[in-house]
């Protein structure tokens, strides 16, 4: 059986995946999606995982429901993180737009 008492790590690899999810990747198994979108992805990570960690480590990933967390704390992300909030909105449009994201 497994053991479901201790929470999930945060690791770097476990932000990644989870802004990454939040952006790009709801439906990677019917859609392969674009490098020049992973890159961009990768990008908001380095950006925001500190903000995510802080912020928004409780939100299921999906659905946009990352970005949406970290929009609705705009006023105490980073400056870094604050900065790549238009570009992970428009990645995520892109997204949604290249088939590999639900609307």
């Amino acid at each position: 059986m497994f053991n479901i008492s201790h929470p999930i790590p945060r690791t770097p690899i476990a932000i990644a995946t989870a802004l990454f999810a939040a952006t790009v990747t709801p439906c990677f198994a019917q859609a392969q999606v674009p490098v020049e979108m992973r890159s961009e992805a990768m990008l908001l990570l380095r950006a925001c995982s500190a903000d995510y960690d802080r912020l928004c480590s409780n939100v299921t990933p999906g659905g946009g429901r990352i970005l949406a967390c970290l929009k609705s704390h705009a006023d105490q992300l980073s400056a870094a993180c604050a900065q790549m909030m238009p570009r992970a909105q428009t990645l995520r449009d892109r997204a949604i737009t290249a088939g590999v994201m639900p609307k």
